[in-house]
């Protein structure tokens, strides 16, 4: 019988995606084989997509970290998002049923920057909205 669900090593990878298969084996008290096998099923179920890094912005020069809201008008929503999608600024692109149609995540070396994206996003054809945010720490 296995000792551990698959969200709890989910929950570790997370947090560290580098972890070995024996590291997990011995948290989880399995076999190194057991963690292959069950993250090998994972990845063939899609639940796992990719293994992936957490970035210190500030390193790299970006000193804004920005989520930005986006509405278009609807018979234009698809046209904006493929546009979007092919944006060097834009890190994620997600379509949402809150406050706004779409949200941006971007990162930008200085506030010019950041104005010089919202005026790019301002004369894409249907969209009505642009409401930047920026990210003043990650808590989580």
């Amino acid at each position: 019988m296995v000792r551990f669900t698959d969200l709890e090593l989910i929950t570790i990878l997370k947090q560290d995606s580098r972890k070995t298969h024996v590291d997990l084996a011995k948290i989880f008290g399995v076999t190194e084989t057991a963690i292959r096998k069950r993250i090998k099923k994972l990845e063939s179920q899609g639940i796992i997509k990719r293994f992936t890094i957490e970035v210190d912005l500030k390193k790299l020069g970006f000193e804004i970290h920005t989520l930005i809201g986006l509405d278009t008008s609807p018979e234009k929503l698809i046209n904006v998002l493929e546009k979007l999608k092919n944006m060097d600024e834009v890190v994620s692109l997600y379509s949402s049923s809150g406050d706004h149609m779409i949200l941006i995540e971007s990162w930008f070396k200085n506030m010019n920057e950041l104005s010089e994206f919202v005026k790019k996003l301002n004369r894409i054809d249907g969209v009505v909205k642009i409401c930047p945010a920026i990210l003043l720490e990650k808590i989580k």
